[in-house]
């Protein structure tokens, strides 16, 4: 479970809040109750939206920083190239999932799909389109550290302003993805993977050091 409240509709209703009740209607169905257990048409829970509802200023903020799609004229798929290589870097389920299916719905092949999670191998991938994930690494992974060819190479195919999009979208959803599993809202509702492995019974307390030096 999401480890916050999760706002239900009639909440909304008594506080008036208009625009997250369009979104409800909007992804939900029209007078649906998405607490209910009535998830969205990616097949995604929809607890994001559900989690955000709790604050009208954040979710205000979120909304409309979606927005920003309307006016960037970075080309879609190398914007979508970031923003899901950015889940895969940050380790969230969610974010990659649901990028993995805008680069389909904006025709991009299942193979190439696929192989952002091993763009460092893969030989899909045209030269700028390696500078972007390559770069998103950079943001994600080595906190904006980015070697001077790989800026390079995106300044020799892209304008200035273009990769400033670029860097905008992807740590944009950097921060969705950190925060999503923060929260455990949508596919990052899981428990994480690295715990203890207990040794066998009878194993007691003694030093694992002494089954290799012979003590």
């Amino acid at each position: 479970m999401p480890r916050l409240r999760q706002v239900p509709r009639a909440e909304l209703e008594a506080r008036d809040d208009r625009l997250a009740l369009f979104f409800y209607d909007r992804l939900f169905g029209e007078d649906s109750d998405p607490t209910e257990g009535r998830g969205t048409a990616t097949g995604s829970p929809g607890d994001w939206w559900t989690t955000f509802a709790l604050d009208q200023a954040i979710f205000k903020h979120c909304v409309k920083g979606f927005e920003v799609y309307r006016g960037v004229r970075l080309d879609p798929v190398l914007r979508e190239l970031g923003q899901t290589r950015a889940g895969w870097a940050r380790g969230s389920q969610f974010v990659f999932s649901q990028h993995c299916k805008q680069m389909r719905a904006l025709g991009v092949p299942d193979e190439k799909v696929r192989a952002v999670a091993c763009w460092e191998v893969s030989d899909l991938f045209d030269e700028l389109e390696r500078a972007v994930l390559a770069y998103a690494d950079a943001l994600v992974l080595n906190g904006g550290r980015v070697h001077d060819e790989v800026f390079a190479t995106l300044k020799k195919h892209l304008p200035d302003e273009q990769i400033l999009e670029l860097t905008y979208v992807t740590c944009l959803y950097e921060m969705h993805a950190t925060m999503a599993r923060a929260l455990r809202v949508e596919y990052d509702d899981r428990d994480d993977p690295i715990v203890e492995v207990p040794a066998p019974d009878g194993y007691g307390t003694r030093d694992i050091a002494d089954d290799f030096t012979g003590a």
